[in-house]
């Protein structure tokens, strides 16, 4: 007998052996089997149930993307080759079959389980993201290439991570590959640096909102003030008032402060004005109640104080503080543009006259008392 022939009857024997133990398994668990089987027919039914339900929780979606839609994606998400292994698992656990049988079972489940949950971890972070970014500006918006790197970085992580789980639950020894991903890892993150500072920037950007596409906001020294237009994934762009388009990079933009008018919901206004020091002491009373009353015409103002708090160079000077129940500049405006015409025609009708900067001068004798420039003659007599 040659050698070959030899090795094709050790392996025939070989494969008559393992038939004859998987046969004496399942004649001697066979009503086990039944039962396991059942059991796992119910479990797969039950799965395929829930990816059906997960597709009609897609499907009859009318509101924004949500939790709800999430959880439906990741349901419908589930594979039929998890669901068969899922099923074949619990018989082979149940039945306590053989190795030659629960070996390949577990290597497969193994393989099954972590694509599965590498699948589920993905749906459920990109939905978060969308979730928070909107997702019609998610598909077809300015952040649509920022997002497609999101994707792909976290589907390029979660399947390594699972490919790594698989390879160690086979018995093989990943300490090198975590490694060597480790370095890599490293490396790249080195070398670009700068792309990756301002990616997490529009990371932060995304999820901590501190403004959204449409915000006017101020930042920088001097400040700028302008309307965001774009939120990329390394620059932001702001349509400034005076016209210009200012670009500033995520991670510089967010490293100084940042002020978001957007996030008004009332304006706080505090307006100073002088009157003369000749205005009697009970017409300076009347003064905060008529500014309270030319206020309370106004719809959306309201009153908060009004004082006079001190003496100036040239004025009694007055503090008035009011809010305006708007967000618009415009309203604001409006307001204070009201209250000043009104206060002007208030006092006109009271005899008030507001102060503007002045200087008086005093003549003084050779004595150095102060004359009263009404007794000094027109027409000074000349000296003898």
């Amino acid at each position: 007998m040659t050698a070959s022939t030899a090795r094709a009857h050790n392996v025939w024997e070989r494969s008559v052996e393992r038939w004859e133990e998987v046969s004496a398994w399942v004649t001697a668990n066979s009503l086990d089997l039944a039962l396991a089987a059942l059991a796992a027919a119910a479990v797969a039914l039950v799965l395929i149930g829930l990816r059906g339900f997960g597709h009609r929780l897609i499907r009859d979606r009318v509101e924004p993307i949500g939790w709800r839609t999430i959880f439906g994606r990741m349901l419908a998400k589930t594979g039929l080759f998890f669901i068969s292994m899922a099923a074949i698992k619990l018989v082979s656990t149940q039945t306590d079959a053989p190795p030659i049988l629960q070996r390949p079972i577990d290597m497969l489940f193994v393989i099954a389980a972590a694509v599965q949950a590498a699948v589920w971890g993905r749906e459920m972070i990109l939905g978060f993201v969308e979730q928070r970014v909107g997702e019609e500006e998610a598909e077809h918006g300015r952040l649509a290439s920022a997002l497609g790197i999101i994707r792909l970085l976290v589907t390029v992580t979660l399947f390594a991570i699972a490919i790594i789980l698989i390879l160690s639950n086979l018995g093989v020894n990943v300490t090198g590959l975590v490694a060597g991903l480790g370095i890599g890892g490293i490396a790249i993150g080195l070398a670009a640096q700068g792309i990756f500072s301002d990616l997490f920037a529009a990371l932060s950007i995304i999820f901590d909102r501190p403004f959204r596409k449409g915000d006017t906001i101020t930042f920088g020294s001097p400040p700028t003030t302008g309307t965001v237009e774009h939120i990329g994934l390394k620059t932001t762009r702001i349509r400034a008032l005076s016209g210009e388009e200012v670009v500033m990079s995520n991670a510089n933009l967010l490293n100084q402060q940042l002020q978001n008018w957007a996030m008004i919901e009332r304006r706080r206004v505090v307006m100073q004005f002088g009157v003369i020091y000749q205005t009697p002491p009970e017409q300076l009373a009347r003064i905060p109640d008529e500014a309270r009353a030319i206020l309370e015409r106004q719809p959306l103002a309201a009153f908060d104080r009004c004082h006079a708090f001190q003496f100036g160079a040239s004025s009694i000077d007055f503090e008035l503080v009011f809010f305006v129940e708007s967000a618009q500049f415009a309203d604001m405006m409006q307001v204070r543009q009201e209250l000043v015409v009104g206060m002007a025609r208030r006092f006109a009708e009271l005899g008030i006259d507001f102060a503007y900067p002045t200087q008086m001068g005093f003549l003084a004798g050779l004595d150095g008392k102060p004359i009263d420039p009404r007794d000094v003659p027109t027409q000074l007599q000349p000296a003898p």
